[in-house]
């Protein structure tokens, strides 16, 4: 690739996307379809038989968090978003934080995916006769296996992301309406024909067992929801900025009556048992229960697609953080090279899907599919908690003179936000000492609390490091003035073809 250097204007991306297109991205990184497959079993293990009560329960905070970032994407829209509001309001140093655990998490998110993929690819193939290739028998719960073959697609679909967003929401949209048909008809379905009665227990949050399976069954849900912030991350793409929180917010509500209704009709097909017992294998379980083949895979094509799509939804939201700090230099340059003939930050996207599949290649270290996953849960959910909680607060301090001016806005813009931030830090605080009490030894194990600790303590510890890095190395003037650059703003920067 050749490169020109611009005095003017720095990179900017192509303004192509309408409210629908920030629907199909936010969604397809929520990934309902495989949060209900896989992510209600791994709760059901928390929480028991009352997963409407914590899917609901998370999403009071969560709808604080979305109001945060709707009214500052209006006022601000960059595609940094969160690493931009949090330090101009708070602190430069918690904003590049809040950027940096965004990028690890999601890149920590790609490989969980990439497994997820790989195993419904695996159970597939055995539906339709396949059970061997080469003398090695299949088995949908082996990281390393799934791992494999998830990494395939994970290469497909970021090359498909280089091309365009535009090209990418087109796809994601098509996967979309299969996925919510298929969810739709099963759990519905489900709720009308299953053997187990229905009960109003389940809504209740005061009968899960105790304080810490009520914290952890918190946290899980809060990653479930997790994603539906990438309609502001493409907010430099929309023709209108408030297309990106119409987006954002459509999609949040759209996650919760999706995860109610799997939530119900989980407890009505499937025992306790078989809820938390089945795992990454749940959705394609509930489907036999509920049809024969071969509309039974029909549930586990749906989570095939929710996971591809889910892994492009996250390549791109993650691409698009970095170029918004790279403008900064507060990373290296190659992450705000805009490609001339697509318009996207394509290398920085290469470069999210490389490190992807190299983190990918790690995670046989936890040798079962479900380990794993309740391992990168938790420690996804922990950086998330946090980063959700310091924009809430960017968004509280920034407002805070709504409260002199107009109660009812100050309440909205401030109150709100602030309290929903109170309660993230507190989860995600208790949580982790409930992990560091709960072990006296180091091992490598989803069951061990100091290694569950571990992995999101590293996340931040490696922020601060990359940011005195950014701040003495780079000389970026971010961590002085804490202002993002603004896509409009005269700056030296590089495009290339």
């Amino acid at each position: 690739m050749t490169q020109k250097s611009y005095g003017v204007d720095p990179p900017s991306l192509r303004k192509t996307l309408g409210v629908l297109d920030g629907v199909a991205i936010a969604a397809s990184s929520t990934a309902a379809t495989t949060s209900i497959g896989i992510g209600l079993g791994v709760t059901a293990g928390v929480v028991g038989l009352h997963l409407p009560a914590i899917m609901l329960l998370a999403f009071v905070p969560i709808l604080g968090i979305a109001g945060a970032f709707s009214r500052l994407n209006k006022v601000e829209p960059n595609a940094g978003n969160g690493y931009v509001w949090v330090g101009r309001s708070l602190s430069p140093w918690l904003g590049f934080l809040v950027g940096w655990v965004s990028i690890v998490a999601t890149v920590a998110f790609l490989a969980y995916t990439t497994a997820v993929t790989g195993s419904a690819m695996i159970q597939l193939a055995g539906q339709a006769g396949l059970h061997q290739v080469a003398g090695l028998a299949l088995d949908p719960g082996s990281t390393a296996q799934t791992t494999a073959v998830g990494v395939l697609v994970l290469v497909a679909v970021t090359l498909t992301a280089v091309t365009g967003v535009k090209t990418a929401a087109r796809l994601q949209t098509g996967l979309l309406v299969f996925e919510y048909v298929v969810l739709l008809g099963f759990c519905g379905y489900g709720i009308v024909t299953g053997p187990h009665p229905f009960s109003l227990s389940w809504f209740d949050p005061f009968q899960i067992p105790s304080a810490t399976a009520l914290a952890q069954g918190l946290l899980l849900s809060v990653f479930c929801y997790w994603g539906f912030e990438a309609a502001f991350t493409v907010n430099e793409e929309v023709r209108d900025p408030r297309d990106a929180s119409r987006a954002g917010t459509i999609t949040l509500v759209t996650m919760l009556g999706l995860f109610l209704l799997g939530s119900v009709a989980f407890q009505r097909v499937l025992s306790e048992d078989e809820l938390a017992g089945h795992g990454a294998e749940g959705l394609a379980f509930l489907g036999n229960r509920l049809a024969d083949q071969p509309l039974a895979a029909l549930p586990l094509v749906a989570l095939m697609f929710s996971a591809v799509a889910s892994l492009q939804a996250g390549v791109i939201p993650t691409a698009r953080g970095m170029f918004a700090m790279s403008r900064d230099r507060t990373l290296g340059p190659v992450w705000s090279k805009v490609s001339t003939r697509y318009g996207t930050p394509a290398a920085g996207t290469l470069l999210i899907g490389a490190m992807a599949v190299v983190v990918a290649t790690l995670s046989p270290v936890i040798p079962r599919l479900a380990d794993m996953i309740m391992a990168t849960v938790n420690a996804v959910g922990i950086v998330v908690a946090l980063s959700y909680a310091l924009i809430a607060l960017a968004a509280a301090a920034r407002f805070r003179g709504l409260l002199r001016e107009n109660r009812w806005d100050g309440i909205r813009a401030v109150v709100l936000p602030a309290l929903s931030a109170v309660a993230l830090l507190g989860l995600g605080g208790y949580l982790a000492w409930s992990f560091y009490d709960s072990a006296d030894h180091f091992e490598i194990s989803a069951d061990n609390g100091w290694f569950l600790l571990l992995t999101p303590t590293v996340m931040v510890a490696s922020g601060f490091v990359a940011g005195a890095w950014a701040k003495w190395g780079r000389g970026s003037a971010y961590f002085t003035t804490g202002r993002g650059t603004d896509a409009d703003a005269p700056e030296l920067l590089a495009i290339t073809d």
